[in-house]
């Protein structure tokens, strides 16, 4: 499995023949060039939302319908675009997992918001949401943006994640200690890899305090359209 990070919450992770897309920001994204669309994009065949805020959700559309492959994601919201927009959804609810052509994808709660903006204003979307990946014999934490919260106390002792994909640079999400304090109280991970950091000034800058906080699990700081190979 590879989990290659696109900056920000973005990520392609390929496993199994399959290229999953996770919340893929593109258009805006200041930690991906142009020059590294392409290579991002290549031979994907699902999109993965877990909200909808401009960060996570601004390409998902245009990208589904160039590129006719499914948006998977929040029932209720994936409901809405296959018959407003008439695009291939996969839609699904918390408590539910899906086969994704071997790997599966189970989903789960995140205590965040999702909404997006409309000529009216703000508008609700469903709900915002994590995902368990289990493939190739392992188990990754997807947590999307996502505060603390109880819920990962059984999702962690139900799922047993192998690798936590955490969001961890605060204001918006969990901050680096939080991040910490959730791998160590409810989860066992063997390789934590933090995100939703460095892209602003307001966001956390550096990992250090998770990895810190951590000893005996490895902390890895994602470079942009470089490889993780767990």
């Amino acid at each position: 499995m590879k989990i290659i990070w696109l900056g920000h919450g973005s990520f392609r992770i390929e496993t199994e023949g399959q290229v999953l897309l996770v919340d893929p920001w593109l258009t805006g994204n200041p930690a991906l060039s142009k020059e590294q669309h392409d290579a991002a994009l290549s031979g994907a065949t699902h999109l993965i939302l877990t909200h909808t805020h401009f960060d996570h959700v601004a390409d998902i559309l245009p990208l589904a319908k160039a590129m006719k492959i499914p948006v998977v994601g929040q029932y209720d919201l994936m409901g809405f675009w296959g018959e407003s927009e008439g695009i291939a959804t996969i839609g699904f609810n918390k408590g539910g997992t899906v086969d994704l052509g071997g790997p599966k994808l189970a989903m789960v709660p995140a205590c965040h918001s999702s909404t997006f903006t409309t000529e009216e204003g703000l508008r609700a979307s469903g709900s915002e949401v994590g995902y368990m990946l289990i493939s190739e014999g392992k188990t990754v934490y997807i947590s999307g943006d996502t505060g603390l919260m109880a819920d990962m106390d059984w999702m962690g002792d139900y799922f047993e994640p192998d690798v936590g994909i955490l969001s961890a640079g605060g204001h918006f999400t969990m901050d680096m200690k939080q991040a910490a304090y959730a791998a160590k109280r409810y989860f066992n991970f063997k390789t934590v890899i933090p995100c939703h950091y460095k892209t602003f000034p307001i966001l956390e800058q550096s990992a250090e305090t998770l990895s810190a906080a951590l000893p005996g699990v490895a902390v890895i700081e994602p470079e942009v359209m470089q490889a993780i190979e767990i």
